[in-house]
């Protein structure tokens, strides 16, 4: 019986083209890939970031496949993930984007009714970022873009992305966000780093996006936020009260809390009370089905998440499961 139409909209893929490229490289710019014992790898960027285990499933997409009919999962969207490609000077930032983005290409080639995957852009060149956009726009099996919460020192606010945006609209491709963990001293201990700073830079980026005025000049673009919006929805009190009473926080058209519905949400905040609350602030039509694949702190059953929301009937699940990013990410509404 053929799995049911469902999708993970959070499944990051390392291909080993991207890997190669960052070991023979990336050490020009102070990154290596390094092994443990084990035989794992990692990615690491100077002495602040490593990336990984990267387990054979991050890179083996028959492996991946395995573990997608385990879980019932009929697509995985295939996305990067820190330290993506913003460490890079721009002749490797663009080398390392062709070659993830031409991966996942390859996979939707060989696989198209299991994979979909969200560009990367080396977005600390605007030219060179525009030139990849328009040709990764022709690729294969490429649905949208996929950017960090900040990228080097610049908030996603920062007019230099403007013209990727206003393309992206133009073009239909919805742009994915992750966040870029926080590297503060005090978040070092029990994982705050992930735990804390993950869900706190979600909040930063799409705060930055809300007040610093790119919903506004760009209303036909869409942006999916992780971790279900992290920090920002129990947040969106605090802002709307720094809008009435703050002189610099009345920059835009309308509360913060107004835009909610301009972002959409993927299933990961661990707790089904909190994607209920979710639901009921935002609707069901905002939310994607996520998981975080394959990282150690990811859903095992993500489908098992949404079937357990008790806040939606089943329609409202055949949305999360499949139908929103159907029709986010030019999917066909039956693939059966």
């Amino acid at each position: 019986m053929a799995t049911p139409l469902t999708i993970d909209t959070h499944a990051h893929y390392f291909p080993e083209s991207y890997l190669e490229l960052v070991a023979g490289r990336g050490a020009r710019c102070g990154t290596t890939v390094t092994a443990d014992a084990a035989g794992n790898r990692f990615i690491q960027v100077g002495l602040l970031l490593r990336t990984g285990p990267i387990t054979r499933e991050f890179c083996d997409l028959e492996a991946r496949l395995a573990a997608m009919d385990r879980a019932g999962l009929r697509m995985h969207a295939l996305s990067l993930t820190q330290p993506m490609v913003y460490w890079a000077d721009d002749d490797l930032g663009l080398e390392l984007s062709m070659a993830f983005n031409d991966a996942v290409a390859e996979a939707h080639r060989r696989y198209p009714d299991r994979f979909i995957g969200f560009a990367c852009l080396p977005l600390q060149n605007a030219r060179l970022a525009l030139e990849e956009l328009e040709r990764v726009a022709k690729l294969p099996g490429i649905r949208g873009l996929y950017m960090a919460t900040a990228v080097r020192d610049r908030e996603l606010s920062d007019r230099s992305f403007f013209p990727v945006y206003e393309r992206a609209a133009d073009l239909g491709l919805p742009i994915f966000l992750h966040p870029m963990m926080i590297n503060n001293e005090r978040l070092k201990q029990y994982y705050l780093v992930n735990l804390l700073g993950n869900p706190f830079e979600t909040a930063i980026a799409a705060s930055h996006l809300i007040f610093g005025g790119v919903l506004d000049a760009f209303p036909r673009l869409e942006v999916s936020l992780p971790h279900a919006g992290g920090a920002l929805p129990i947040l969106r009190g605090r802002l709307d009260r720094g809008f009435e009473i703050r002189g610099e926080c009345k920059v835009i058209k309308r509360p913060p809390s107004a835009y909610l519905r301009r972002f959409t949400y993927d299933t990961i905040a661990y707790c089904e009370p909190i994607m209920d609350y979710l639901v009921g602030l935002v609707g069901a039509d905002r939310i994607l089905m996520g998981s975080d694949y394959c990282f150690d702190i990811a859903l095992n059953d993500p489908v098992a998440v949404v079937n357990g929301m008790k806040s939606i009937d089943e329609g409202g699940r055949r949305q999360i499961l499949w139908g929103n990013a159907a029709r986010l990410l030019r999917l066909p509404a039956d693939a059966r």
